[in-house]
C-alpha cells in the first residue's frame, strides 16, 4: 500500500524526488504518512480535497482486500 500511495503522489507532483512515504504499522490499522514539497501540497490535496479523498478511497479499497485498515495522513 505504501508503494501505491508513492506512485500516485509522484504522478501528481512537479518534483517527484521530494515525495516521501512512511508507514506506521499497528495491529489492525496502519497509518501511511505522505510528505511532499510545499509547492506541490495543493496538487496532492486538490480542489476541496477531492484528490486526497480519492487517494484515501483507493487506499481503503486496497486495504479491505488485505483485511486491514489503512489511514492516509498528508503531512506539511
Amino acid at each position: 500500500m505504501k508503494e501505491l500511495i508513492k506512485y500516485i503522489a509522484q504522478s501528481l507532483v512537479d518534483s517527484p524526488d521530494s515525495v516521501e512515504v512512511s508507514e506506521v504499522l499497528g495491529e489492525q490499522t496502519s497509518v501511511i504518512e505522505l510528505r511532499v514539497a510545499k509547492e506541490d501540497l495543493g496538487k496532492v490535496i486538490g480542489k476541496q480535497g477531492r484528490t486526497a479523498k480519492a487517494m484515501r478511497t483507493i487506499l481503503s479499497a486496497a486495504s479491505t482486500k488485505l483485511r486491514k485498515r489503512a489511514v492516509l495522513e498528508i503531512i506539511e
